[in-house]
């Protein structure tokens, strides 16, 4: 009768554990950030999982350039994860229109969030939103304070001040004054014009008039960073226009370089490589006591396949990506990428702080081309790479890459009233 007994038990324990196994959920995330999967595994999957032992996450990244391509070849052969990491604006649209992604609108966590937060990740007229915002990235210039101290040059506030430092660096000689190249061309839209650019356009009230037609980019207000820009090639240093994106990184972090035209993705990967102190200033205003825009752009968010067969537990994780305790989480584990949420959160980095702290003195904008501006062909967002680089190397003027890119962007795109 004991043997029965314990046989019994044992049974009734075997099927316990059977059952318990079987509510386990294990959910896969398909991202483009290969750079942080060391950080989703000893961090952020640790972090969800104590309180959710139910639900498992498996990280599985592409890489960054390949990831538009995979995805959408997993999402045609149904091979895709059950959570999609999603860039902003157009591409996860198509996704989101393409039946891709699921409409997250009513998820809870979403009223963590702006609608700016969301524009990122919305419809055009806001109806649904389809990816969980996760952090935005600042634009401005991150400086060597060294340098700085030895010529005894302070961090510039306007742009007529921004040029005398250059000049300080050109005369003395001793540090190449910025390290940027035009080789690759994006970088000297993003970390050039679009850097400077929103202090002009008046960030999102320019933007804005671009969208609907009331603004031109043959405007002052857009051909005035281009006008700047042209200025830039005399501080770049010997071969500029040869010199690629990582060779602009090589150059700063290893000290020869005074000024670093910037997002605050670097943030984390300069503080492991250069042996200096650094320090980071907002793009200069054009005149003194000019109110200051900086470009706050929403860079990364998550959302679920809609033909994930686990949506329960994939609203769960999003839920807790929403929450505060994931901003934290991330914010401190990826220095310079910044929660989109509207709860504080308290940033550890001392070079992270210091960009985060632009959005309690400046108006914060996106970049100007990134929404519905870049649908068509010539595509905006490329067109606007070339002409930068076209502008910084003085092969084109400031007016002409202003008509240019307008007759581009007229040829397909009718603003909506």
């Amino acid at each position: 009768m004991t043997k029965r007994i314990i046989l019994g038990a044992l049974l009734g324990s075997t099927l316990l554990a059977g059952a318990a196994t079987a509510q386990e959920v294990t959910l896969t995330i398909e991202s483009w950030r290969n750079d942080d999967l060391s950080i989703w595994q000893d961090q952020i999957i640790p972090a969800f999982e104590a309180a959710h032992p139910d639900i498992k996450l498996n990280f599985t990244p592409s890489a960054p350039a390949e990831y538009n391509a995979v995805l959408n070849s997993k999402l045609d052969a149904g091979s895709a994860g059950d959570l999609i990491t999603c860039r902003p604006f157009d591409a996860s649209l198509a996704l989101y229109e393409g039946g891709k992604l699921a409409d997250l609108s009513d998820l809870d966590g979403m009223s963590n969030f702006s609608d700016v937060a969301k524009s990122g990740w919305s419809t055009d007229d806001g109806s649904a939103t389809y990816c969980v915002p996760m952090a935005s990235v600042i634009h401005g210039f991150i400086y060597n304070k060294d340098a700085f101290e030895e010529l005894g040059v302070e961090e510039p506030q306007t742009v007529e001040e921004f040029f005398a430092v250059l000049d300080a660096f050109k005369e003395d000689g001793g540090y190449i004054p910025m390290a940027m190249g035009t080789n690759d061309q994006w970088e000297a839209a993003t970390m050039g014009y679009q850097n400077i650019g929103p202090n002009y356009w008046k960030g999102e009230e320019g933007r804005q008039a671009l969208l609907s037609g009331e603004a031109s980019l043959t405007d002052p207000e857009w051909v005035a960073p281009y006008e700047q820009l042209a200025r830039w090639g005399d501080y770049l240093g010997d071969g500029f226009e040869a010199q690629t994106y990582p060779d602009s990184q090589n150059l700063f972090t290893l000290g020869r370089a005074a000024i670093y035209p910037a997002g605050s993705w670097e943030v984390s990967g300069f503080n492991n490589l250069a042996d200096f102190e650094m320090g980071a200033f907002p793009p200069p205003v054009p005149n003194e006591g000019d109110e200051c825009y900086i470009s706050d752009h929403t860079d990364i968010g998550i959302g679920m396949n809609a033909a994930t067969e686990h949506p329960d537990a994939a609203k769960t994780f999003l839920d807790w990506v929403a929450s505060p305790e994931f901003a934290t989480l991330y914010a401190n584990a990826l220095p310079g990428f910044f929660p989109l949420s509207e709860t504080p959160v308290e940033i550890e980095d001392p070079l992270a702080q210091e960009f985060a702290s632009w959005r309690q003195e400046c108006n914060s904008t996106i970049r100007s081309t990134y929404q519905i501006l870049s649908r068509g062909t010539p595509n905006l967002e490329n067109e606007t790479w070339n002409a930068s680089a076209q502008v910084i190397k003085g092969a084109e003027t400031p007016s002409d890459a202003g008509a240019r890119l307008q007759e581009g962007l007229a040829s397909w795109y009718e603003p909506k009233p």
